[in-house]
């Protein structure tokens, strides 16, 4: 089981997540289709011309998943319950295909759960950067987590 334990996980403590992916046209294309966003900055190239950015800008429903994607190895897998919740999502830059996307992720929270307590729940902040080390994405998940004990 890669991901690890309620116990395993240190408040303060940040993982740096191995994988990196250069996002790609046929990326925006399939996460625009999936979801059924027509939406022409991200799909047409002539009107992303005229606008602010001069070019396509990636859907960000595929930065968000993609962040929490890339998290799931080194931290939730084969561990989670549930995925309560996620707050605080920004986005404050654009993501570009060609950009190159790395994520980390800050343990901020944890508590046994009152109600299960063969589990407990623990907030992560999911933070991705574009090859420029810019911040593109970022947001607080809350995850019900399985325990060695309890």
């Amino acid at each position: 089981m890669a991901g690890r334990l309620y116990e395993a996980f240190e408040i303060g403590e940040v993982l740096q997540h191995d994988l990196r992916r250069t996002v790609t046209e046929t990326d925006n294309l399939m996460i625009s289709a999936l979801t059924h966003n027509p939406q022409p900055l991200h799909l047409d190239a002539e009107y992303a011309a005229g606008t602010e950015f001069g070019r396509i800008v990636v859907n960000g429903t595929f930065t968000f998943a993609l962040m929490i994607g890339v998290s799931v190895g080194d931290t939730t897998l084969g561990t989670l319950v549930a995925n309560l919740g996620y707050d605080e999502v920004v986005m404050p830059k654009p993501v570009f295909v060609g950009d190159t996307l790395r994520v980390e992720t800050t343990v901020l929270e944890k508590r046994p759960s009152k109600s299960r307590p063969n589990q407990g729940l623990v907030v992560f902040e999911h933070r991705t950067y574009n090859q420029k080390d810019e911040l593109v994405c970022r947001c607080k998940r809350t995850a019900l987590l399985k325990r060695a004990e309890g």
